[in-house]
């Protein structure tokens, strides 16, 4: 039964959370300027580089990450101020600077050549690091973007619209209330319980400050103006996204210059929900 009210929002079997820290263990690595990010990884061979949403984490790319495990080196970040990563100093912050702490880590972590991922607000930073001229952007091969959130940057009333909104939920039912409902709008009605509880379980394990910072990053971001890329990009999203609907997500596909590409029978958190289809998309991206 898919009924969020019946499943504690921050449960999660014993099992599945002793597969995520066997298989897909969580790291704290040093980067430059005194910071740390925490990141998740398995598997060998080119790397890709993960980067999730604002209402996410590294965990949620369990799933895709170990179907992908035989093929790439998989790592997913906890932006900062999530997780147990060093939150950036401005509390407006700006693309550039998550992109600085990206560039940190694939720094830190001798990568000289990767594919980036941005799903939803992981895009705006993935956006920002691959634009032309990026001091990343030579060492980014391919860049992947999911259902991508575009920003308000460019749209002041909208701006300020989506930030009283967002504060205004945190304010009023906070984290956990967020996590309880948060599987509704990021899942469609063919994900199944287990998907669910990962999306409450990432949710719920939000840092206040560092969900104050993100909003801050959407409101401000602008990815359409770091559009396109240096590199080759392919723009997929969940053809029943409701959050970062397919006709904004074409627009995105458009500034790039490339077709859009459904994901059949998935909501935003496409690769929660049908981790399968966007490994298979990943492979096609390493092919190439």
């Amino acid at each position: 039964m898919n009924d969020a009210t019946v499943i504690p929002h921050a449960a999660l079997a014993p099992s599945e959370l002793a597969r995520l820290d066997a298989r897909f263990p969580a790291r704290k690595v040093p980067v430059r300027g005194g910071a740390v990010v925490s990141v998740r990884e398995c598997g060998s061979g080119p790397a890709i580089v993960c980067l999730h949403g604002i209402g996410s984490g590294a965990a949620s790319w369990l799933e895709t990450a170990l179907l992908l495990e035989t093929d790439a080196r998989v790592i997913a970040w906890d932006a900062p101020g999530y997780g147990e990563s060093t939150p950036v100093a401005s509390m407006v912050p700006t693309a550039a600077d998550y992109a600085d702490r990206l560039h940190a880590l694939v720094d830190a972590l001798g990568l000289e050549s990767l594919v980036l991922v941005g799903h939803s607000l992981g895009a705006i930073t993935a956006g920002f690091a691959s634009r032309p001229g990026s001091p990343l952007a030579a060492r980014i091969r391919q860049l992947l973007l999911i259902s991508p959130a575009s920003g308000y940057g460019s749209r002041a009333a909208d701006s300020a619209r989506v930030r009283q909104q967002r504060l205004a939920a945190l304010d009023d039912i906070g984290i956990a209330g967020m996590a309880a409902q948060g599987d509704r709008r990021l899942l469609s009605a063919h994900a199944d319980d287990t998907a669910r509880q990962w999306v409450r379980w990432n949710m719920a394990r939000l840092n206040d400050s560092g969900y104050r910072q993100a909003v801050e990053l959407l409101c401000g971001g602008d990815l359409l103006a770091d559009l396109p890329p240096a590199m080759p990009v392919r723009v997929a999203c969940g053809a029943l996204d409701i959050v970062t609907p397919p006709q904004g997500c074409a627009e995105v596909a458009a500034k790039c210059g490339v077709p859009l590409e459904l994901i059949a029978d998935a909501g935003h958190a496409s690769y929660v929900e049908q981790p399968q289809p966007v490994a298979a998309l990943l492979r096609d991206v390493l092919a190439a």
